[in-house]
């Protein structure tokens, strides 16, 4: 077995949730690299901070942080706000505890609501998905046909029409090409292909959204890049995340340039984060240690949406379909990836968690 120092480095880099040792002045003394990746900053930043500084904590917690320590006792605290000066809060559960043979510092350790929910969401996102989408492929189906012959009578009726009557068929006409527009988007959805998984350069599929955001949708828009350019290969297909990143980034033109002159500004951000794992139910699962977000500046989602914001036929726009963030979703969950959000006023972050290429993974062999 390993000498106690060797295994007890290990055991702190390897906790899968942020955790932070307070020193007797409430000041950061170690932090593990979940920690790191929680406030989206490296030990050496952190280390000698102020606490509270780092963590912007949605309630009074001084006080009960003060009388665990004086007390010798633990502190328990669900469902409360924690963000920090690099990141929108996040729900969470908050461990205190003194720590044993060192008076006066404290453990203290997060337990995201995004981690502990992601087996669970990942379910029923799939389960109402394929139920939702099975009664509209079927639906689609019967709706078509019908569709087409209504389009094709208005159009008829319209070479008799006197010139003021036709604003009513060309209404009919438009109408029923909207309608089937959204059935074929019901239809892809449904008929969408398992992904055919390579080696991808993610900067690549990223710069490839961006441009073609920027000259279609997000033109009134300004897009900024923040890469980490030793980031490894992503293993994904990359047809399939550049719809992802698409979808994302109109999501994100559609919000953050909304009743604005100039429009507003999306970053895309990429980093390396290696304690990001995906743990399934039953123990298994796989680590996601790259990170890609899609960040804008809009108002925030509305809270009556958040809890189903990637279930079909969501929407927060007037004619939204609510079907793109349902179908970035899907893909992702098929890639073995995480897709989560957070969101307030002013800052909305769209993160997907993604693995890369597996060991002796053979592109040319599997191209």
């Amino acid at each position: 077995m390993r000498d106690a120092p060797e295994f007890e480095a290990a055991l702190w880099s390897s906790l899968p949730i942020p955790a932070f040792v307070v020193d007797e002045d409430n000041r950061i003394a170690e932090v593990n690299s979940a920690g790191e990746g929680f406030l989206n900053a490296s030990a050496k930043a952190v280390i000698g901070t102020p606490v509270w500084d780092q963590l912007a904590i949605d309630a009074p917690i001084e006080e009960a942080f003060a009388r665990a320590r004086r007390d010798g006792t633990p502190l328990f605290v669900n469902d409360i706000d924690v963000g920090s000066g690099n990141r929108a809060p996040l729900q969470c559960g908050l461990q205190i505890a003194p720590l044993q043979g060192v008076p006066g510092q404290m453990l203290v350790l997060l337990s995201p609501r995004e981690l502990a929910e992601r087996v669970t969401q990942s379910h029923s996102v799939k389960s109402s998905a394929q139920s939702a989408i099975g009664m509209a492929e079927m639906l689609a189906h019967e709706i078509k046909n019908p569709l087409a012959g209504i389009t094709g009578a208005a159009q008829l009726l319209s070479m008799n029409l006197a010139p003021e009557d036709l604003e009513l068929t060309d209404l009919i006409v438009e109408e029923s090409r909207r309608i089937v527009k959204l059935l074929e988007q019901v239809e892809q959805f449904g008929n969408l292909s398992p992904p055919d998984m390579k080696a991808v350069n993610i900067h690549d599929v990223l710069d490839r959204a961006r441009r073609s955001a920027l000259l279609g949708f997000g033109a009134h828009m300004t897009i900024t890049e923040e890469y980490d350019p030793s980031l490894p290969l992503a293993f994904g297909d990359p047809d399939q995340l550049l719809q992802v990143v698409l979808n994302l980034l109109k999501n994100a033109s559609e919000a953050a340039g909304s009743g604005r002159n100039g429009g507003g500004t999306i970053r895309l951000r990429s980093y390396f984060e290696h304690s990001f794992r995906l743990r399934r139910s039953d123990g298994s699962g796989h680590s996601l240690p790259l990170q890609i977000e899609i960040i804008d500046d809009g108002p925030g989602i509305p809270d009556a949406l958040r809890a189903d914001l990637f279930d079909p036929f969501v929407s927060g726009r007037e004619n939204g379909t609510g079907l793109g963030l349902a179908l970035v979703s899907k893909i992702i969950s098929d890639h073995g990836g995480w897709i989560s959000v957070t969101s307030v006023p002013g800052r909305t972050v769209f993160r997907l968690s993604l693995r890369r290429v597996p060991p002796g993974f053979d592109q040319e062999e599997n191209s």
